[in-house]
């Protein structure tokens, strides 16, 4: 039998180890174990879809290249059924059941419900939707980071946006929430301090259906413009409405978080040439961007839409954690990102501010255009991430 030196067997073990494909490499360290919470069922289900489209192709991306760190990926999936009871419950099964790195949700009440329990748990939590500010205020948490853009944040873009506006009446009409409140109230300030007039302002309770009493009172005011921040299957009616009942094209929109693709094809042709505000967007250019759009498109045949960009971005910040870190470790994944961290993302290189775990994001204003044959966002202004407000003193870590 022909026998083998040490220094033969040595060469051999060294060559089968180069010849492993990297997904069998990955196997030889404790995985990364995503918990992945967002909305299957009801008012949030269309973004909570495009979450969890998002999240999923991530995850294969990576385990495809190796995994992150060279470790697996491996994903659990839960319904917060759009609210913050199930959104709690079913995101404490997950981290107590070791997927305690956690993402997806969509409304800021189910983050605020997680948030507050990830010591807990033993958890991180990354807010990649979310909007409220007390996320990063006065219910912030070291294990919580925000890597989409905040109320403040898209509140001080909007100051500077209504620099621009022509017109000097306006109406406003949002939410009958704390967001939509704040959407319009703020609106209204920013043309006020410009010695323009708000003479109407409308709130509209959440699951509202018949919007006609609301057009009825818009069409009356002859405004120049309206400010409308509104949300999910409601911001779909009120659209539908306006149309119907020709509010639009004749009034100008101004939109605040509702040029959403899932909107924008459930309308139509009344989102032509609506401007508004952008979380994310197919046409940013940078390298990193162009990688993710490209390989996207590969794999659905379609550009990723404004939710599943955020939901992407999010997930990919958390893998940098892990990468930096060198650990799945809640604690260690977190602290290895609030440590004065530049992160290489897909809306270029950005600043995590660990006195908030706010990421400090450029933010955008585009318009819905037709394109290659179909209506899509596209930026028309870009404002810089210094345009960000300094963390809150109400945050306390």
């Amino acid at each position: 039998m022909f026998k083998m030196k040490p220094l033969q067997r040595a060469l051999v073990a060294l060559t089968l180890t180069a010849t492993l494909p990297l997904a069998a490499l990955a196997q030889g360290k404790e995985p990364v174990k995503v918990g992945l919470v967002s909305s299957k069922s009801g008012v949030f289900a269309e973004q909570g879809g495009e979450v969890i489209n998002a999240i999923k192709f991530a995850v294969e991306e990576a385990n495809a290249k190796g995994g992150v760190d060279g470790r697996k990926v491996e994903l659990s999936e839960a319904d917060d059924e759009s609210t913050p009871d199930a959104g709690r419950r079913v995101a404490e099964k997950l981290a107590r059941d070791g997927y305690n790195l956690l993402i997806g949700a969509v409304p800021s009440s189910i983050s605020l419900a997680i948030i507050q329990n990830l010591d807990r748990w033993d958890a991180a939590y990354f807010v990649q939707a979310s909007k409220s500010d007390k996320i990063t205020t006065d219910s912030c948490k070291a294990r919580g980071i925000r890597t989409n853009h905040s109320d403040a944040m898209d509140i001080a873009m909007i100051k500077e946006w209504a620099k621009t506006l022509k017109g000097n009446t306006f109406a406003t009409l949002g939410a009958d929430y704390v967001w939509g409140r704040d959407s319009a109230e703020s609106f209204k300030k920013a043309v006020e301090s410009q010695g323009k007039k708000v003479p109407l302002s409308l709130y509209v309770p959440m699951g509202t259906k018949d919007f006609s009493p609301y057009i009825a009172q818009l069409k009356a005011a002859n405004v120049d413009a309206i400010w409308v921040a509104e949300v999910g299957r409601d911001a779909i009616a009120f659209m539908k409405q306006a149309q119907e009942f020709g509010l639009v094209p004749k009034t100008p929109l101004l939109t605040h978080a509702m040029l959403s693709n899932f909107m924008i094809n459930a309308v139509g042709a009344a989102y032509e040439g609506v401007p508004g505000n952008l979380g994310y967007s197919p046409d940013l250019d940078n390298p990193r961007n162009k990688d993710f759009v490209k390989s996207f498109k590969a794999k659905f045949n379609r550009l990723p839409t404004d939710v599943e960009g955020q939901a992407y971005n999010g997930i990919q910040v958390m893998f940098e954690g892990v990468k930096l870190a060198k650990s799945v470790k809640p604690e260690d994944v977190v602290k290895a990102l609030r440590n004065n961290v530049t992160l290489d993302t897909i809306y270029g290189k950005v600043a995590l501010r660990a006195a908030d775990n706010q990421l400090v994001l450029p933010n955008y204003v585009g318009r819905v255009k037709k394109v290659d044959g179909g209506l899509r966002q596209v930026v028309e202004q870009t404002f810089d991430a210094s345009l960000t407000p300094p963390a809150s003193p109400l945050c306390k870590m």
